[in-house]
C-alpha cells in the first residue's frame, strides 16, 4: 500500500508539474535551444581562424568524446529525475547539489544574450526603410572617413590600395553600429544615458519571452512549432542567395581550406571544445530540464544522436551561408577574403548587413538575415528562463505551483531582469555585455561544472546502475564507449581544459584602443567564481550540518534521497547497532 500510494504521490507530483504534450515539442524545444546563434556567427568564423576544414578535425572528435556522452547524460538525468536543475541531484548524489546551484548562476547570466534580440530588432525596424541607414554616409552621425558601398564598387586593381583605404577608412555598416544604434561610449566607466530605442526593442523581447513561458511547457511547447522551424527556412534561402554571388566560391575555398599543420595547435583543438560546450548547451543544466517534461519511457537515447546531428549539421550549413556572403564582399572592395572576416557581433551586425547592403533588394535579404537572427536567439532565451523557473519551482513546489503564481513568479523575474538589463542598453552597455559574456559565461565555469557531473554520475552513484536506468526507461543498453566517457575521458578532457584556461588567460580586451580597469576584472573573477564556489560550498555545508559521524554523513550524501535499498540497509545497520548497545 505504501509503495502504491508512492507511486500516485509521484504522479500527481509529475501532472501539477506539467509535461510535454508530444515528443514533437520536446524535440522543436531542444533543437531550438542547441542551434543558436554560435551556430551563425561563431562556428564558420573558428573554421576559418583554426585551419579551415581542418577545424572539423577537433570538433568532430571532441564532439564524439565530449558532447554526445554530456548530452546523452543530462538527458537521462532529467527524464528519470522528473526534477530541476537543482532537486534532480537529491535523487542522484545529494552531496553533488552545488552542481545545480552552479548551473543556476550560469543560467542567470546567460539571461544578458536577449540583448541581442534587442540588437536584431533594431536593426529588422531599420531594414523597412527604403535606404539602409548602413549603406550611405550622408546621415548625422557619419564621420569624414566614412565609406559607403558604392566606393568599394569603384575599388582600384591595386590590393594595396584597397587595402590602405580599408585601413584607414570606416565602413557606413560599422559607423551606423558604433555611433547610432550603440552610441559607444569610452568605456565601462562611462555608462552614459539609456538608448531609449533600445530599452523598448528589450522590453519588447521580454515580453515575448514572458507569454512564451507564462504557463510552463504548456505554452512553451507551443511557440516552438513556428520559433524552431522557421529559422530553417530562413538559413535556406540565404544559402541559395549567397552561393549564387560573384566571388562566393572564393570564400568557400577560405572556409574549408584545410591547414593540416594547424592540428598540432593546441589553441586550435581548446576552441574547438569550447564550441562544443556552448553549441550543445552541456554543463549548464538546461538539458536536464528540457528532459525532465518527459515521458519515463521516450527514448531519449536516440534522441541525442539526432539532435546532436542536427546541431553540427547547422553549423557547418552557416558557415557556406556566411562565408559565401563574405567572399562576395572581398571581390566587391577588392581585397583578400581574411581581411572581410569577423567574428560575434562584428559578423551579424557590421560584415553581414554590408553585404546584403550590396545585393539587389538589399532590404529584402536583411530582413530575412535579421529575422533568422532574432528566432534562432529567441528559443535560446526562453529555454534559459524556464530552466532558471523550473529550477526554483522545483526547489518551492508549495510556494510557486499554487493557482496563479506561477505566473505572478515569471512576471516578476521578466521584470526585474528587463529593469536590471537598461544598462545593457546604455551607451556603455556592450562594454557591460562582454564582461558578463568573457568571465560569468566563461569556458572555465562549464568545464567545472562537466567535471564534477561525471565524477558523481560515474564514480559516485555509479555507471552500472546509470546504465540500468537507461535500459529501463529506452530498452536499450548503451555501449561502453559512454562509460569509458563519463568515467575518464571526460573528466580529464573538462580538467585539462580549465587548466588550460587558467595557465592561457588573458584580460579581456574589446580592441587595442581600450583597456579595462583593474575593478573590473575583479568583479568578473567574482562572477566566475560564483557558479564555481557553489559545487565545494553547498558540499561542505551538507557535511557540517548533517546527523552522524564523517563517515555516516559522507555515507548518506553519496546516496539517492529514494534509494530503497540503501535505506533498507541503513535501517537493518540502525537497528543492529542499537541491540549491540547494552552488551558494551
Amino acid at each position: 500500500m505504501n509503495r502504491l500510494r508512492k507511486k500516485e504521490e509521484r504522479e500527481r507530483r509529475v501532472e501539477d508539474r506539467g509535461r510535454w504534450a508530444s515528443k514533437t515539442e520536446y524535440i522543436l524545444v531542444v533543437a531550438g535551444n542547441v542551434v543558436g546563434l554560435g551556430n551563425v556567427w561563431r562556428f564558420p568564423y573558428l573554421c576559418y581562424k583554426n585551419g579551415g576544414g581542418a577545424f572539423l578535425v577537433p570538433y568532430s572528435v571532441l564532439a564524439v568524446f565530449c558532447g554526445i556522452p554530456l548530452f546523452l547524460l543530462e538527458s537521462v538525468i532529467g527524464q528519470y529525475t522528473k526534477e530541476g536543475l537543482i532537486t534532480c541531484w537529491r535523487k542522484m548524489c545529494p552531496l553533488a547539489i552545488g552542481i545545480g546551484y552552479g548551473c543556476l548562476m550560469i543560467r542567470l547570466y546567460d539571461f544578458i544574450y536577449i540583448v541581442i534580440q534587442a540588437w536584431a530588432l533594431l536593426y529588422l525596424m531599420f531594414s523597412f526603410r527604403s535606404q539602409l541607414p548602413w549603406a550611405s554616409c550622408e546621415n548625422t552621425w557619419n564621420t569624414a572617413n566614412c565609406l559607403d558601398h558604392q566606393m568599394w564598387n569603384s575599388h582600384s586593381p591595386n590590393l594595396t590600395e584597397n587595402w590602405i583605404m580599408l585601413t584607414n577608412g570606416t565602413s557606413a555598416a560599422t559607423e551606423f553600429w558604433e555611433r547610432r544604434a550603440l552610441s559607444i561610449s569610452g568605456g565601462i566607466e562611462e555608462l552614459g544615458s539609456v538608448r531609449w530605442e533600445l530599452a523598448l526593442c528589450l522590453l519588447a523581447c521580454w515580453t515575448f519571452c514572458y507569454f512564451s513561458i507564462w504557463k510552463g511547457v504548456r505554452s512553451s511547447g507551443k511557440v516552438v512549432y513556428f520559433t524552431a522551424t522557421f529559422p530553417y527556412v530562413m538559413l535556406l534561402i540565404l544559402l541559395v542567395r549567397g552561393l549564387t554571388l560573384p566571388g562566393a566560391w572564393e570564400g568557400i575555398r577560405f572556409y574549408l581550406n584545410p591547414d593540416m599543420e594547424r592540428l598540432a595547435d593546441r589553441e586550435m583543438w581548446i576552441e574547438a571544445a569550447s564550441q562544443i560546450f556552448f553549441s550543445y548547451s552541456v554543463a549548464s543544466g538546461t538539458l536536464i530540464v528540457l528532459a525532465s517534461y518527459n515521458e519515463y519511457n521516450n527514448n531519449c537515447y536516440k534522441d541525442t544522436f539526432w539532435l546532436c546531428l542536427l546541431n553540427s549539421g547547422t553549423s557547418f550549413v552557416a558557415g557556406f551561408v556566411v562565408f559565401s556572403v563574405l567572399g562576395f564582399m572581398a571581390e566587391k572592395q577588392g581585397v583578400p577574403v581574411d581581411m572581410v572576416v569577423e567574428s560575434g557581433p562584428g559578423l551579424a551586425f557590421i560584415a553581414y548587413p554590408q553585404a546584403t547592403a550590396m545585393m539587389p533588394l538589399p532590404q529584402f535579404w536583411t530582413v530575412c538575415f535579421f529575422l533568422m537572427l532574432i528566432l534562432l536567439s529567441v528559443d535560446t532565451q526562453f529555454v534559459a528562463v524556464e530552466s532558471f523557473i523550473t529550477s526554483v519551482c522545483d526547489l518551492f513546489p508549495k510556494l510557486f505551483r499554487a493557482p496563479g503564481r506561477h505566473k505572478i513568479f515569471v512576471l516578476i523575474i521578466c521584470l526585474s531582469s528587463f529593469l536590471m538589463q537598461l544598462t545593457l542598453v546604455s551607451e556603455g552597455g556592450i562594454y557591460v555585455f562582454q564582461l558578463i559574456d568573457f568571465y560569468g559565461c566563461s569556458r572555465a565555469c562549464l568545464d567545472f561544472m562537466a567535471l564534477f557531473e561525471c565524477l558523481a554520475v560515474g564514480w559516485i552513484f555509479g555507471v552500472d546502475r546509470f546504465y540500468e536506468i537507461i535500459e529501463d526507461m529506452t530498452g536499450q543498453r548503451p555501449c561502453a564507449f559512454f562509460r569509458l566517457c563519463w568515467r575518464y575521458l571526460v573528466p580529464l578532457l573538462s580538467l585539462t581544459s580549465l587548466i588550460l584556461y587558467l595557465v592561457d588567460y588573458k584580460q579581456l580586451r574589446i580592441s587595442s584602443s581600450y583597456t579595462y580597469p583593474d575593478w573590473a576584472h575583479a568583479l568578473g573573477w567574482i562572477m566566475a567564481f560564483s557558479s564555481i564556489i557553489m559545487v565545494p560550498l553547498w558540499g561542505i555545508g551538507q557535511m557540517c550540518v548533517g546527523t552522524g559521524t564523517l563517515r555516516q554523513r559522507l555515507s548518506t550524501l553519496c546516496h539517492p534521497v529514494e534509494d530503497p535499498a540503501w535505506q533498507k540497509r541503513t535501517t537493518e545497520e540502525a537497528e543492529a547497532s542499537v541491540e549491540m548497545s547494552p552488551l558494551q
